[in-house]
């Protein structure tokens, strides 16, 4: 069986290109073409034409084809619905900011949290991704799109930390300064709150930032819309949130999708700001996106406001997130969604 070339750091092309006789400089050679979107080994025009057949030989390079593409008329935000190597779809999403363009990128085939209010998780968990296949998520979405990206969010279709040691090795591979070197602190990773994998991320004192889907306050509510939390509480949830704070400095990002008559009263504000009273945290407050498979609504602009006013009043940073293209299906997973069950278009 072939092997993922694109998936391997420059140490491990470095000692794959010694071990078959090659002198060292060729493994930084064959990294940065990878990391320039080459899909042929015969693209690699430095290379001796015997070193190029050889790694055709033994390796595969990974290339997403583009099954859709959605621009958005109102700000420009692209959406991508990728196709891989098996057949299987994922959705990338560019946002455009003052500050640069940020990526939102896919971790999983499918999602197997379950959350209520997330198309991701309609269907379950397909596969993982590996590090090569989130990492062209990235790279193919800077050259088609013609647009350097500066930003990352893992927060597309699956939990980064249920595919743990891939996200790592995807880190370490868009940092690494021979390839897009985008650094950590550019780099948000959300996660639903699988609170064992929270712990082993603050141990490696990573510079990105953590944004933890909350959603809910209390276990009453957040047991209804996230099973996750059935497992690890809220408050074994922000006990971890408080290590992660402690090991790594970076102050946490709490997400909080605003839903009608579940999670926006007074009183699960008032609860929130007392959970997160101490905390270094900001709070993002998300205008929810419909799902049509789900019965959850958006909340009434009035009631996200006063949700935040109460937040601010009680010294909590709080935001409302800017709604990016709501005219082409950016809510996580529902381009993937609508082309599964297109009869016209079965995965």
């Amino acid at each position: 069986m072939k092997e993922d070339i694109k998936s391997m750091t420059l140490q491990e092309l470095e000692d794959m290109l010694k071990a078959m006789g090659e002198p060292k400089f060729r493994g930084k050679q064959v990294f940065t073409w990878l990391h320039r979107g080459v899909t042929d080994f015969s693209a690699m025009t430095n290379l001796p034409g015997s070193l190029r057949e050889k790694l055709d030989a033994r390796c595969f390079i990974t290339a997403p084809v583009v099954v859709r593409k959605q621009e958005s008329k109102l700000d420009g935000t692209i959406k991508y619905l990728w196709r891989l190597g098996d057949g299987n779809c994922v959705e990338t999403v560019l946002m455009r900011y003052h500050h640069g363009n940020s990526v939102c990128i896919s971790s999983e085939v499918g999602c197997p949290m379950g959350c209520a209010f997330c198309a991701s998780t309609i269907g379950g968990l397909v596969r993982k991704l590996t590090p090569a296949e989130m990492l062209d998520e990235v790279l193919f979405t800077q050259l088609d799109s013609g647009l350097e990206i500066s930003n990352i969010v893992l927060m597309g279709i699956g939990e980064p930390l249920d595919n743990y040691d891939t996200v790592l090795r995807f880190l370490s591979l868009v940092n690494s300064p021979e390839g897009l070197n985008i650094g950590m602190r550019h780099i948000s990773l959300s996660t639903c709150g699988i609170v064992p994998r929270i712990l082993d991320l603050a141990a490696q004192k990573l510079q990105l930032t953590l944004s933890v889907s909350l959603h809910a306050p209390d276990d009453e509510t957040r047991n209804t819309i996230m099973p996750v939390n059935r497992r690890w509480s809220v408050d074994t949830l922000l006990d971890a949130c408080r290590i992660y704070f402690e090991q790594t400095g970076r102050r946490i990002s709490f997400e909080y999708a605003m839903i009608r008559d579940v999670n926006d009263t007074k009183a699960a504000a008032q609860l929130l700001v007392k959970k997160l009273k101490g905390m270094q945290a900001h709070v993002n407050l998300i205008p929810l996106n419909h799902v049509e498979e789900s019965p959850l609504l958006p909340s009434d602009r009035a009631s996200v406001l006063r949700f935040q006013q109460t937040l601010e009043q009680n010294g909590i940073t709080c935001t409302v997130r800017r709604t990016l293209g709501s005219d082409i299906d950016a809510s996580c997973g529902q381009l993937r969604r609508k082309y599964e069950t297109s009869s016209a278009n079965p995965i």
